[in-house]
């Protein structure tokens, strides 16, 4: 039995495939099933179901998945803390992030920590939160950019910052010519927002205590808050961004910016990771870089 085994065991896992679990693994098909098939022959049992698709675990395969899990988490402690001795920052993260945070805040950080952790490997994907959530879970991702709250138990979140929220008004909208707008002033029919799945949707219909089903003018299905603003833009209808995506709006539309009064308006932003997640110097170094690039905005301005 080795790590690279059990590795393989719980891509195939996680993937519901052989031939996808090859992929994430960067190894050929024929030799990641045989590798799996030799643990087999090693327990004297069969651990994944391949006649089901997608490929789900046997009861037995379950059980030693599980104790699989533990193993690498184990391994992967070994490794971190002996780098740690030693003073280094070292390893692969795999970071997921939120797509009302992405576009706004990743370029911003990323060039330092490259610069000043070279040894370590970032791989990021752009998740919606419900996705995040389960990929921790599963160990698809190591940790996350999130907002906070929104993890739910079984997940750490160490809050970095605050991002407050503004309307971003039609200049044909009945509200465009206040400069701060009450919550409970909003028509809901005039409200665009983004598609379900988006955890920023639904801190936005429980901060106007609306309910979901309250029909709008305007429906649309975008994760994307550039494409709502734009929306906006050509009808009469309004949105809710975050703090961050204010510098990217164009100088001659930001009179559409409208601060918003009273209430809990804005979001913690937050690095999530499994109660029993290991690679905390990456962790630290990763919450440094972003804590510092913030401050030194916040100092600029």
């Amino acid at each position: 039995m080795t790590i690279i085994q059990l590795q393989y065991l719980i891509e195939v896992a996680n993937c519901g495939s052989f031939s996808a679990a090859s992929e994430h693994c960067f190894v050929t098909q024929p030799s990641l099933s045989m590798q799996i098939k030799s643990l087999e022959e090693e327990l004297g049992v069969i651990l994944l179901d391949r006649t089901k698709k997608p490929v789900i675990p046997t009861e037995a395969g379950a059980v030693v998945i599980a104790q699989a899990q533990e193993t690498l988490r184990a391994y992967n402690y070994i490794r971190e803390s002996v780098a740690e001795l030693k003073g280094e920052t070292t390893g692969k993260i795999r970071l997921g992030v939120i797509p009302t945070i992405a576009p706004y805040l990743l370029h911003k950080f990323i060039p330092d920590f490259a610069k000043r952790y070279p040894r370590v490997e970032l791989e990021i994907r752009e998740m919606v939160t419900a996705d995040i959530i389960e990929a921790l879970k599963h160990d698809r991702i190591d940790a996350a950019l999130v907002a906070s709250g929104t993890c739910g138990e079984g997940i750490i979140e160490r809050d970095l910052f605050s991002d407050t929220f503004y309307a971003y008004v039609s200049q044909s909208n009945p509200l465009f010519e206040r400069s701060n707008i009450r919550i409970e002033d909003i028509d809901m029919k005039d409200l665009i927002l983004l598609s379900p799945g988006n955890c920023m949707r639904d801190q936005i219909i429980e901060l106007c205590q609306a309910r979901r089903s309250v029909p709008s003018h305007y429906s649309f299905e975008s994760g994307s808050l550039d494409t709502l603003m734009r929306i906006v833009d050509c009808t009469s209808s309004m949105t809710i961004i975050p703090e961050m995506a204010l510098e990217y709006i164009p100088i001659g539309r930001r009179q559409q910016i409208k601060s918003l009064a009273k209430g809990a308006t804005s979001r913690r932003i937050a690095i999530a990771i499994r109660r029993t997640y290991v690679k905390e110097s990456i962790i630290n170094a990763l919450e440094k870089t972003i804590l510092e690039k913030i401050s030194m905005e916040k100092a600029a301005r």
